[in-house]
């Protein structure tokens, strides 16, 4: 899988569910566009992960690498190496594996989830190095075709 667009359905660690449209391109980039009246935008772009909240105007940039996204988003997705797997989970048609960065387990673990007849991405879970869980949904996934480059444009503040 290269490209990769559809639904998401988002539940953070407090809870609260947003939901909204997603593009993946590996490597490296993705795009969450939240629905309204979400103020929220998050692009992965550039070895960045960009966080823009238009309601606080806030803006917070990341490394890409010193997040769990970084597993997803590679140009080969490796269970070894530079990722160490912590679990692996198989049932009710879904294959669930844990993993961390190895040269930095503590800044957290990304849970993917994929349908075990397709194995087809459908979703995923990031703790991050405070055991924050926010947990992704996706629904309604077309693979293949191409995303304008104009997604992936990084966020800036005002």
């Amino acid at each position: 899988m290269t490209t990769l667009r559809g639904r998401f359905e988002q539940t953070a660690a407090d809870g609260q569910k947003t939901t909204g449209d997603v593009w993946l391109v590996r490597p490296g980039r993705m795009r969450f566009q939240y629905d309204k009246p979400s103020p929220l935008l998050l692009v992965a772009n550039d070895g960045k992960v960009v966080f823009r909240d238009s309601q606080l105007d806030q803006t917070t940039e990341i490394p890409l690498e010193r997040t769990p996204l970084s597993l997803l988003l590679g140009a080969h997705i490796s269970l070894s190496g530079d990722v160490t797997v912590t679990s692996f989970r198989h049932e009710n048609g879904i294959i669930q594996i844990a993993a961390v960065r190895t040269a930095s387990p503590g800044e957290g673990t990304l849970v993917m989830a994929f349908d075990e007849q397709s194995l087809v991405l459908r979703g995923w879970v990031v703790v991050d190095a405070q055991g924050r869980q926010t947990q992704v949904t996706l629904s309604q996934l077309v693979s293949g075709g191409s995303a304008s480059p104009d997604l992936f444009v990084l966020p800036k503040g005002d």
